[in-house]
C-alpha cells in the first residue's frame, strides 16, 4: 500500500487549523466592526484572518490535485454522505440525551430537513460545495484529459475573470458571486489545481519564492482590510468592498493560497515517526469540521470551551492569543477522536457487510464506472 504524502498530509492539517481560527475569530466577534474605534485584539485577530482565510481555498486544492490524478469511486462518494450524515443525525441524537439540543418549535420542519437532507439544505455549506464538486470530478477528469495545455488554460483564464479578477477590483456587489462559498468556486480551484499536476507546473519556482508569495498576499489582504476600514470610518463608505479582501474568491486570497499549496509540493517532510503521525490524523480533518460546525454545535463550541478555560480575554492580545491556541487544541483534539470512533464504526459495519449483495452492487459500480 503506497504511503500518503506527508507533505500535504501535514498542509490538510495546518489548512483545518487555520479554518478554526477563521471559526474561532468569527465566534468571539473580534473581528473590525465598521464604524467603530479598533481594539488591540480586534486588529490581531483580522491579522490572523488575513492569512488563515487562505486554508479553505487550501484544503480544496489539495482535494483537486490528488482527486483529478485518480479513479472517482461511487464508493467513496457514499462514504462521504454516511460520514455526513453520522455527524448530523447521532450527534443531535447524543445532544438530545445530554439535555444540550436546542430547538424552537418553529424550527422543527426545517431542523428535520437539515438532518434528513443534509446536502441539499446545505447543514454545512462546504460539505455541499464539495460532494458537488466531487460528483462532477469525472466529468471534470474527463476534460482535462482531453484538452489542450492551451485550452485548458484558456478555461481556467475565463472562469477566473468570472469569479475573481472582476469581482476582486470592482467595489460593487454582484448577484452572481457568491464569495467564494459554493461549488462554482471549488470547480475552478479544482481545475487550477489539476492543470498543475497534470503539467507540473512549477508554482513560483521554489519553496522560498512561495512563502513569500503566501505572505506577501496575507499581508496585502491585512493592510487593504484595515484601510477599507478607515476609509470607512472617515467616510461612511466601502461598506461591502471592506468584506472582499476576505473573501474566499479575493485574488490576493487565491495568490496566499497558492503560495502555501506550492510551498508544500517543494517541502519535504522527514520521513521518521512525527511523518507517521502526521499521515494518521490528517484523514480525521474532515471529521473535525463535521463535528465542530454541526448546527448545534458551530455557535456554542466556544462557550464551552469557556466552561474549562475561561472566559475569551478580548481586553488583551497575549491572552486572546493564548486562549485562541488552547480552544484550537481542544476542538481539534475532540474532532480528531471522535472520527477516529467514526471510522472504527465504518470499518466494523464494512467487514459485517462486505458479502452482502449491497455492498457488492456498489464494488460492481465502481468497476463498471471506473
Amino acid at each position: 500500500m503506497t504511503k500518503r504524502n506527508a507533505n500535504f498530509e501535514l498542509l490538510r492539517i495546518i489548512a483545518m487549523v487555520m479554518i478554526l481560527v477563521l471559526h474561532y475569530n468569527a465566534h468571539c466577534d473580534t473581528l473590525l466592526h465598521l464604524g467603530e474605534n479598533v481594539t488591540g485584539v480586534q486588529a490581531y485577530a483580522t491579522i490572523l484572518e488575513a492569512f488563515c482565510i487562505t486554508g479553505l481555498n487550501t484544503y480544496v486544492f489539495i482535494s483537486g490535485y490528488f482527486l483529478s490524478g485518480s479513479k472517482v469511486k461511487v464508493s467513496r462518494i457514499l462514504q462521504l454522505i454516511c460520514q455526513v450524515y453520522f455527524y448530523t443525525i447521532l450527534i443531535s441524537v447524543a445532544m438530545m440525551i445530554a439535555g444540550t439540543y436546542v430547538v424552537h418549535p418553529a424550527d422543527n420542519i426545517y431542523k428535520i430537513a437539515q438532518y434528513i437532507f443534509p446536502i441539499s439544505s446545505e447543514h454545512y455549506w462546504f460539505v455541499t460545495a464539495y460532494i458537488i464538486m466531487y460528483v462532477l470530478a469525472p466529468v471534470l477528469n474527463a476534460g482535462i484529459h482531453n484538452l489542450s495545455r492551451k485550452q485548458m488554460k484558456a478555461v481556467i483564464i475565463g472562469l477566473l475573470i468570472w469569479f475573481c479578477i472582476i469581482k476582486s477590483f470592482v467595489p460593487v456587489m454582484f448577484v452572481t458571486d457568491h464569495a467564494g462559498y459554493d461549488y462554482g468556486w471549488f470547480i475552478v480551484l479544482y481545475l487550477i489545481a489539476a492543470y498543475i499536476r497534470k503539467y507540473d507546473v512549477k508554482v513560483f519556482y521554489n519553496a522560498r519564492n512561495s512563502m513569500i508569495v503566501f505572505l506577501a498576499s496575507g499581508v496585502i489582504i491585512a493592510a487593504m482590510s484595515f484601510v477599507l476600514y478607515y476609509i470607512n470610518l472617515m467616510t461612511g463608505g466601502f461598506i461591502y468592498y471592506a468584506e472582499v479582501p476576505i473573501h474566499l474568491n479575493f485574488f490576493f486570497t487565491l495568490t496566499g493560497s497558492l503560495g502555501l499549496f506550492s510551498f508544500f509540493r517543494y517541502y519535504r517532510v522527514k520521513e521518521n515517526k512525527a511523518a507517521d503521525v502526521i499521515r494518521f490524523v490528517a484523514p480525521f480533518t474532515f471529521g473535525v469540521y463535521l463535528l465542530h460546525m454541526h448546527i448545534e454545535m458551530k455557535d456554542r463550541w466556544v462557550e464551552w470551551i469557556e466552561h474549562i478555560i475561561g472566559p475569551v480575554p478580548t481586553y488583551s492580545v497575549p491572552l486572546y492569543a493564548l486562549h485562541l491556541a488552547a480552544s484550537i487544541v481542544i476542538i481539534f483534539a475532540a474532532g480528531v477522536f471522535v472520527d477516529w470512533i467514526r471510522k472504527m464504526i465504518f470499518e466494523y459495519v464494512g467487514r459485517v457487510l462486505h458479502d452482502t449483495w449491497l455492498f457488492n452492487k456498489i464494488r460492481q459500480l465502481d468497476q463498471d464506472l471506473c
